[in-house]
């Protein structure tokens, strides 16, 4: 194909070997990055239509034959692209061809709100804003979950995205991994666990994400939280709280705090939350279910990141006194 392709193009030059210097020749580019956006379905003329009005200098009648010539004019895919640098026809067919996207990432971090995971795609780059305007209520609608919360839905992970698409399509992506990973770490749960659903599970690990100082903690203060539920007795667990006052939070938890009933307050309400308080990871998801074996009801910081976990109340206040009071 590429052989006639020359033997057409030297036809139209009327110059033996153009066409062999043509397809190798770098191609004029109006700057130094070109965006070029390829729509789905469109033609081998299309696609050379849009190539000249992306902004570079070429004979759209040429780069069609070669595109149809080439025999790949119908794997030319859809997407959008950065021509840099030197780009040739040859070059330039390959690429689109190969789906050699312009690639963007945004990275949703564990323990996040909802909130903060909305502000992460809003100052991502080249992400279409098509949830800016939206509500949360609004926003899970659009992604097939009307009712549900949209606290801790969507797993914590680097997504790559096309320049161009859509922060909803972002959502998405990220919305499915959480199902998928709840799915697979609910099927693991021990069978002592007090947890009655797969929903109790996401709520639970949105807590140990965000009472855990350091990894290795995980399963025990999954287990601290698995053995109150069992026994009743109330979670008393802070982020619950802070979740519960939302943006009148102001860094400082007071002991009014705690006694402010919310949906979300564990001091004052037994049994979980209503919904998640962040996204949790594939760790606290799995910690969650898998408890450490422990008798363990209490945990405080020691102050290095990591946690000292005891029996009974007498034990953990010592600990408070070592630990937060220095005595």
């Amino acid at each position: 194909m590429r052989f006639l392709f020359v033997v057409l193009l030297a036809a139209v030059l009327g110059l033996g070997g153009a066409g062999y210097s043509w397809l190798n020749r770098p191609l004029d580019l109006s700057a130094p990055t070109v965006d070029l956006s390829i729509e789905p379905g469109s033609s081998a003329r299309e696609v050379a239509m849009d190539v000249a009005d992306a902004g570079v200098a070429v004979d759209t009648t040429l780069l069609y034959w070669w595109f149809r010539l080439s025999g790949k004019s119908r794997q030319i895919k859809a997407g959008s692209y950065e021509l840099t640098g030197v780009v040739t026809p040859q070059t330039l067919l390959r690429k689109l061809v190969n789906g050699e996207e312009a690639l963007r990432s945004v990275t949703l971090v564990e323990g996040w709100t909802f909130r903060q995971v909305r502000e992460a795609l809003k100052k991502a780059d080249q992400l279409k804003p098509l949830t800016q305007d939206l509500s949360p209520e609004a926003i899970m609608a659009q992604l097939g979950k009307p009712g549900q919360h949209p606290e801790g839905r969507f797993f914590p992970d680097t997504y790559t995205y096309a320049k161009g698409s859509s922060d909803l399509a972002v959502l998405q992506r990220a919305q499915r991994a959480m199902e998928k990973r709840l799915a697979a770490a609910w099927a693991l749960r021990d069978p002592a666990s007090p947890l009655q659903s797969a929903d109790d599970a996401l709520v639970l690990a949105s807590i140990v994400e965000k009472e855990t100082g350091r990894a290795s903690d995980r399963p025990m203060v999954a287990s601290v939280f698995n053995n109150r539920l069992r026994i009743g007795m109330r979670l008393q667990t802070d982020p619950t709280v802070i979740y519960g006052l939302g943006e009148s939070f102001d860094g400082n938890l007071r002991k009014n705090d705690l006694l402010t009933d919310t949906p979300w307050n564990t001091y004052t309400r037994t049994g979980l939350p209503p919904t998640p308080i962040a996204m949790p990871g594939k760790a606290s998801l799995i910690a969650a279910v898998q408890p450490a074996q422990s008798k363990a009801l209490y945990f405080v910081a020691r102050g290095d990141g990591t946690s000292q976990f005891s029996a009974s109340l007498d034990e953990h206040n010592r600990a408070v006194n070592k630990y937060q009071r220095g005595q």
